[in-house]
């Protein structure tokens, strides 16, 4: 499986992050851990919400929607 998932930093909760894995709790440790530069200074982070894809493009495809104005719209309107 391939996810696309949501967090938010639990400190600024402006800040969110849209990314997608096959292995999501490697993922989350990832980000929490610092090992990720673009979400290092916002930790910790906890997950927002996550969906599974048998297709890894269209994971991908996904993941690019929601980092549109359009996607971030559906975002708001949906899992926050």
């Amino acid at each position: 499986m391939h996810y696309v998932y949501l967090i938010e930093s639990a400190r600024y909760r402006q800040q969110r992050y849209v990314g997608q894995t096959h292995d999501l709790k490697a993922r989350m440790l990832g980000h929490n851990s610092g090992n990720t530069p673009s979400t290092a200074r916002y930790r910790p982070w906890h997950l927002v919400c996550y969906l599974g894809f048998a297709d890894e493009g269209k994971a991908i495809a996904f993941e690019h929607y929601l980092k549109t104005g359009s996607g971030q719209a559906f975002t708001k309107r949906h899992f926050l």
